[in-house]
């Protein structure tokens, strides 16, 4: 079975690529995703060996930055469960839990971040997720010919 790509964004102030470069293993849990559709691609889609693109947001550039390879399959987000957690949901029990996590490890840092103004100028890169009006998800799909186009242009 082939893997699949995704586009995870997160903000640099709060978790950086080079946070999961220091991470233990570089490695790290992709906790706190609190919206149903990306929840159902984290716990229904997204396969170990599957591989993302790391997307810094709301940061000037706005940029995928590098990738990340997927070492463990969606499993219940612990901090949902946790009352000290930013992340606590009192709705969500261990019976039936609400948020799911996976766990990614680096692969690389790109040479040249692709900014966001970069992907919305190449042709090739139109229809993807990240560029259509209203998509505002934190973990998209990303199709081969994207990844492709997108990955060679962080090494230019």
């Amino acid at each position: 079975m082939s893997s699949k790509y995704w586009l995870f964004k997160s903000e640099p102030e709060v978790f950086s690529i080079h946070d999961l470069k220091r991470a233990p293993k570089k490695t790290t849990q992709w906790e706190g995703v609190r919206n149903y559709q990306a929840r159902n691609f984290l716990r229904d889609e997204i396969k170990k060996g599957d591989q993302v693109l790391f997307y810094h947001s709301r940061k000037d550039p706005m940029a995928v930055v590098g990738t990340a390879i997927v070492t463990k399959d969606g499993y219940p987000d612990p901090f949902q469960f946790e009352p000290n957690s930013k992340y606590y949901d009192p709705k969500s029990s261990s019976e039936n839990p609400r948020w799911y996590l996976v766990e990614i490890k680096l692969d690389q840092i790109f040479s040249k971040p692709v900014t966001l103004k970069e992907i919305k100028g190449n042709a090739a890169l139109k229809d993807m997720v990240l560029v259509q009006k209203g998509s505002r998800l934190s973990i998209q799909p990303v199709r081969s010919k994207e990844w492709n186009a997108i990955v060679q242009a962080g090494h230019l």
